[in-house]
């Protein structure tokens, strides 16, 4: 893959990311919006224990193939709120799905657990996923403690006083002229390791492979990795769907371990389609690469 100028997700060029973040709290969104006219989008969701909007929709037979925006928040399952203020936000711009009597604009959200980091009693709510959509740019991504990522944390395979700070982190590049990007925060129960290496980047010590196991003791529920991979390579709804799954593959890569039956681990894929035609083949293979070098920034990044 070759390396671009900005590494990061809005590399692709019509996408922009916008930020709420609360630093005393340990909370925040993160918007991605989508040009006019949205991006062919789909997602897979292989955490049993996910939280989400707009999920069903997004599956290769229904009948809505774009997007206009995509959030990521923490919050628990109370942040999704933050897609209403999103959703108001881009009716104003007369954004949306034609109705005939209105425009209604498509916005699927993820959440991740990060209740018990700050306060459990702050979550982003409307007004703060307007403040994200409203601050949206195409400059690099802001990385580290910052939106979804602020109060995200990895480790917590022996219960959270075992968790290490961890963030967003954002990474693309170039694969046969098109741009493959992705968005990614850990906020696994599992440690995170070194791809190439297996070396632990952060974690516990000497819990890698079966010794994770022993005294598994992690939350319910409140362990979660989400990604979003953009392209500019022309793909339909199905293919962004495989590429979906390609993008648990790089999350897997880096997280040991990882779609634990406590984690809600959920990948989004959007095409705006204005880039060279790419072999889905090559796609897939980058689209693991790119997920797992955001994670890592990520995780660097939050410490």
């Amino acid at each position: 893959m070759t390396a671009l100028q900005n590494e990061t997700l809005t590399a692709v060029a019509g996408l922009r990311v916008g930020h709420y973040t609360d630093l005393e709290a340990r909370t925040g969104c993160t918007v991605v919006l989508t040009p006019d006219g949205g991006c062919v989008a789909s997602g897979v969701a292989l955490g049993p224990a996910p939280g989400s909007r707009e999920y069903v929709l997004l599956q290769p037979d229904k009948t809505v193939q774009t997007v206009d925006a995509v959030v990521l928040t923490g919050g628990s399952a109370f942040g999704l709120a933050s897609a209403d203020g999103v959703m108001l936000w881009l009716e104003e711009q007369g954004r949306g799905f034609d109705t005939g009597v209105a425009r209604v604009p498509i916005v699927p959200a993820a959440v991740l657990f990060d209740l018990a980091v700050g306060s459990a009693k702050v979550r982003p709510d409307a007004a703060a996923g307007r403040a994200a959509a409203a601050a949206a740019t195409d400059a690099p991504v802001a990385q580290g403690r910052v939106g979804a990522g602020t109060g995200a944390t990895v480790g917590k395979l022996r219960g959270p006083g075992t968790a290490t700070g961890s963030g967003l982190g954002s990474y693309a590049a170039l694969v046969g002229g098109a741009v493959v990007a992705a968005i990614g925060i850990s906020n696994a129960a599992g440690n995170v390791v070194d791809p190439d290496t297996g070396e632990l980047v952060a974690g516990v010590p000497e819990t890698l492979g079966l010794a994770a196991a022993a005294g598994f003791a992690a939350m319910p529920g409140s362990n979660t990795t989400l990604v979003l991979v953009a392209t500019d390579a022309p793909i339909t709804k199905a293919q962004a769907n495989a590429l979906a799954t390609s993008a648990h593959v790089g999350i897997a890569r880096v997280t040991r371990p990882s779609h634990t039956v406590f984690d809600g681990d959920s990948a989004f894929v959007l095409s705006t389609g204005t880039g060279p035609e790419v072999p889905l083949a090559a796609l897939s293979v980058a689209v693991q690469e790119v997920v797992a070098a955001a994670l890592i920034k990520g995780v660097l990044a939050g410490r």
